[in-house]
């Protein structure tokens, strides 16, 4: 990807939001012992997915990136990993009829371990504790020796990641992805007593199917109805883990990231000469760059210049976080840096990270309407702008939890102690979720006879 660099170059740039491990020499036998383990994901695959994300950037195919605001060590089992795909194959199904063309499914899974904090400390009980940095790095538990950074947890981390990406990769062709079970479940939804604008879209879906079964198209004589494409990503924060799993590509001779699909950037550290901007520039995976409103557009064309040297579509994702009313203010100017430098991008909304507030009991939560908000705005903008929309970005998980208030269930500021679950941020449960497919589904299809009565 860039010549003379090598995957240990961000060591000698300045680093944020990373642990500083007190026992080195620990550290240091765990890079090793990563080093020696296959990576999880392979560049083939890789490839792939950035050539799928060049046609989002073109309008042929809409990104879909959803999962866990951090994975966790005492929740991994089967069925949260089930019933998060299970949600995401619904919105899919959802989307792909109201874009009309592929949807990316791309899960916030088997990597998303780590996160950046706001603050290196935190106040609990009255106490002061190092902040919770996620489980590759150290404890959630409230006491100061799980609060010190261990090495050792990058290795719980892998093995996690892997068999999670073992099971996904199962349920992708193993039946479960069939598109007619996957439906069933949406109708499912449908029949709630409020969700009666979404079932004349379901039923449309159910008309199409009926179609093709009675033209036999079923998942015998197609059985690409019966399987699907799945990636992963996560925030690529903790650079000694991503520096282990870097492999070289046997095929093309370049370096990729062998913890995941897709990696990106997060908006804390994505100054232009850090060291996380230094490591993703030279793997050639695809990458996500989150803009919040603090991003200028001279730091946007340089990051773009560094990570995407080649303006090689589908490398670089634009994941915009600005919050419900602020899109106007800060997407517009964002475009006109790509437009000014040609750059080819895909524009996905994250409508979760600039929507967070303090509740009233005290839960960090996210309002419905704040995030189904700033989706709109995103469409609107890219619209005014002529531009494409290429994706959404959610945090959000299969269980019935009660983290973000609003939705057809109407989840309260009372509620969200019932089951409020998450180690970080809070997530869509899986009504919300398939709700806001379904509206995003809705501005897809406007956009979609728009540009068609425009084009007669």
């Amino acid at each position: 990807m860039t010549k003379g660099w090598k995957k240990s170059d961000w060591r000698a740039l300045p680093r944020v939001q990373m642990p500083d491990y007190p026992d080195a020499a620990a550290l240091n036998a765990v890079e090793a012992q990563l080093g020696q383990y296959p990576p999880l994901v392979f560049a083939g695959e890789a490839r792939r997915l950035k050539k799928q994300l060049a046609l989002a950037g073109e309008g042929k195919a809409f990104l879909l990136q959803g999962g866990d605001c951090a994975e966790s060590f005492a929740e991994f089992s089967a069925d949260n990993i089930r019933d998060t795909f299970r949600v995401m194959l619904q919105m899919a199904v959802v989307l792909t009829y109201g874009a009309k063309v592929p949807v990316i499914k791309v899960g916030r899974m088997a990597g998303q371990f780590a996160k950046p904090r706001s603050a290196p400390t935190e106040m609990i009980g009255g106490v002061e504790y190092p902040s919770y940095r996620g489980d590759i790095i150290n404890g959630f538990e409230a006491t100061h020796a799980a609060r010190i950074p261990d090495p050792n947890r990058m290795l719980q981390a892998y093995t996690q990641a892997a068999a999670s990406l073992n099971l996904l990769r199962a349920f992708s062709t193993g039946g479960f992805a069939d598109i007619h079970r996957v439906h069933s479940w949406t109708l499912g939804f449908a029949e709630h007593d409020k969700a009666e604008r979404y079932r004349e879209m379901a039923n449309r879906i159910s008309d199409a199917l009926d179609f093709m079964n009675a033209a036999g198209v079923t998942s015998l004589t197609a059985p690409e109805l019966a399987v699907v494409e799945f990636y992963t990503s996560h925030e690529a924060l903790l650079l000694e883990y991503e520096e282990a799993l870097c492999r070289v590509d046997s095929i093309t001779g370049q370096p990729v990231a062998g913890s995941g699909h897709m990696i990106w950037i997060g908006d804390r550290t994505r100054q232009p000469d850090g060291a996380h901007v230094e490591f993703c520039r030279g793997v050639l995976n695809p990458i996500g760059l989150k803009c919040g409103p603090s991003t200028t557009a001279q730091d946007l064309k340089v990051l773009m210049a560094k990570l995407n040297p080649e303006n090689e579509p589908g490398r670089l994702t634009l994941i915009a976080r600005f919050g419900a009313g602020k899109v106007g203010e800060n997407l517009p100017r964002l475009i006109k840096a790509v437009q000014e430098e040609g750059a080819n991008v895909v524009w996905s909304c994250d409508p979760m990270h600039g929507n967070t507030i303090k509740a009233a009991s005290g839960y960090k939560t996210r309002p419905f309407d704040s995030v189904l908000r700033e989706v709109r705005e995103f469409f609107q903008i890219h619209k005014a702008e002529g531009t494409i929309p290429g994706g959404v970005h959610f945090e959000m998980t299969g269980q019935d939890v009660t983290e973000c208030t609003g939705g057809l269930r109407a989840v309260s500021d009372e509620n969200l102690a019932d089951r409020y679950h998450t180690a970080c941020d809070p997530r869509l449960n899986a009504s919300q979720s398939l709700e806001l497919a379904f509206l995003v589904a809705e501005e897809l299809t406007r956009q979609r006879d728009e540009a068609r009565r425009v084009a007669l």
